[in-house]
């Protein structure tokens, strides 16, 4: 279900049990799902057992809502699991930005995925990639016959691409098996295929298949978002200068932009996880991606047009799914699901896409306005006061004095609690464990609980 018509106004003010429940009287959460996201006991031992090995309990992330997010003429709920300060906040500011300019447009390609087969000991690499080729329509029938379930959806294998990559081994044939994984993300539907497909490969090769595996550099598969930012609402001329300018050091220098692309999955990552996506796939390819015009550049594009707002765009792959893996299995990924509302999994690549290019630019705004530390430092400062031992009533005068005083380290913390303890002195807190100050839906209140497993070798 979309958030059109839900009542935002000072979301960020409310206790976590208030806003939970305001997001129940909106979207179709049962006391089940509500109790999931509330509760310690969202994901229990026996469920984290189900789904990896040597498992010894379970980790708690805060889940925040991302608010104002206009996509497509539909407005969402944006569920984020991330433990750093000030990642939902940037999100949902940015993301009203943007709603006063019709929001985010988003497109994405089919669900293409791609499997690898790797081919060596090839006498005559070049005349079997030829011979592989031509026994292209067999070898997809052969794949398809593996998910029949998935082609009966609309899915299933499209095309067989083959090249021959020179190694440090020599020469090797790699094809390529192109699959279209419809609503789930398609890594057991794909790696079922080209095994399948290895041993006729091997033959018509004439070498020796070694490597039959998903790629998450998912080029086939990418998502895109566009947006318009006002100068006005960024904070002027300067700002939006600042912020290209901060782009172009991003994509012409790797070490900026290592922390630049950070940024965006900060986003992106925290609406995966809080769904039970395959988070590291999903980095792996963003990364990868970044490098694939010959050096490792930003995801993000950012320019000024003739009204002198801001334009930006982002385009990665995201391989992401509905159907199997954990969003069906974690009682707090489903509860989640169910707050976004999103149907099919392009649905969900494209909200995703809006998302990092929204976190990408609440990072460089702050960097172009007033600095990244001092855009955290109140939210951070919390995290401090709470480390140091502040009750909640306290917590409030803690981070105003930690602010005030420039230095937001634990051992100040430490010792302002002790003169408000000693001085049977309270904080005028309003016990909601948030206070962004902003309005913009920054919220902890809720937590997604991921399996602890021991480093026990198999």
């Amino acid at each position: 279900m979309s958030s059109s018509g839900f009542d935002g106004k000072n979301f960020y003010k409310l206790a976590p049990e208030e806003r939970l429940k305001r997001v129940q009287q909106f979207v179709s959460l049962n006391d089940e799902d509500t109790s999931a996201l509330k509760n310690s006991a969202g994901l229990s031992l026996q469920q984290a057992n189900q789904m990896i090995e040597n498992v010894v309990g379970t980790i708690e992330i805060p889940v925040g809502l991302g608010m104002h997010f206009l996509v497509n003429d539909k407005e969402y709920l944006v569920p984020m699991a991330v433990e750093e300060s000030s990642v939902v906040a940037a999100a949902s500011k940015i993301a009203k930005i943007a709603k006063t300019k019709g929001g985010f447009s988003v497109s994405t390609t089919e669900s293409i995925m791609i499997g690898q087969i790797q081919v060596t000991n090839v006498d005559d690499p070049y005349g079997a990639k030829m011979r592989i080729l031509a026994k292209e329509k067999e070898l997809l029938s052969l794949a398809n016959e593996q998910d029949p379930l998935l082609v009966k959806f609309g899915g299933g294998a499209r095309k067989l691409e083959v090249r021959v990559l020179d190694t440090l081994s020599g020469p090797m044939v790699i094809c390529h098996l192109l699959v279209d994984c419809q609503d789930a993300m398609g890594a057991n539907a794909v790696n079922t295929m080209v095994e399948a497909l290895a041993s006729e490969v091997e033959c018509l090769a004439g070498g020796r298949v070694y490597l039959r595996i998903i790629s998450n550099l998912a080029v086939e598969r990418l998502a895109r978002a566009y947006t318009v930012l006002s100068a006005e609402s960024l904070g002027g001329e300067k700002i939006v200068d600042g912020m290209v300018m901060a782009y172009h050091f991003a994509d012409a220098d790797p070490f900026r932009a290592a922390t630049h692309n950070k940024g965006i999955m900060n986003g992106i990552s925290a609406v995966a996880l809080a769904l039970g996506q395959d988070t590291r796939a999903i980095e792996s390819g963003a990364h990868a991606y970044a490098s694939f015009r010959g050096h490792y550049r930003s995801l993000t594009t950012w320019e000024k047009n003739a009204e002198g707002d801001l334009v930006g765009t982002i385009e990665l792959p995201m391989a992401v799914g509905l159907v199997g893996g954990a969003t069906k299995i974690h009682p707090v990924a489903k509860a989640n699901l169910k707050i976004l509302g999103v149907k099919h999994a392009r649905e969900l690549a494209g909200v995703m896409a809006a998302v990092g290019l929204a976190q990408n630019a609440g990072a460089l705004r702050a960097l172009a306005d007033e600095g990244i530390q001092r855009g955290h430092m109140s939210l951070h400062a919390r995290n401090i006061a709470t480390a140091a031992g502040a009750k909640a009533e306290q917590i409030d005068l803690v981070v105003k004095k930690l602010v005030q005083g420039g230095k937001i380290r634990l051992d100040i913390a430490s010792k302002i609690v002790e003169e408000i303890n000693a001085v049977g002195q309270h904080g005028n807190g309003n016990g909601n464990g948030n206070g962004n100050g902003n309005g913009n839906g920054n919220s902890k209140g809720s937590k997604v609980e991921v399996p602890l497993a021991a480093s026990i070798s198999n």
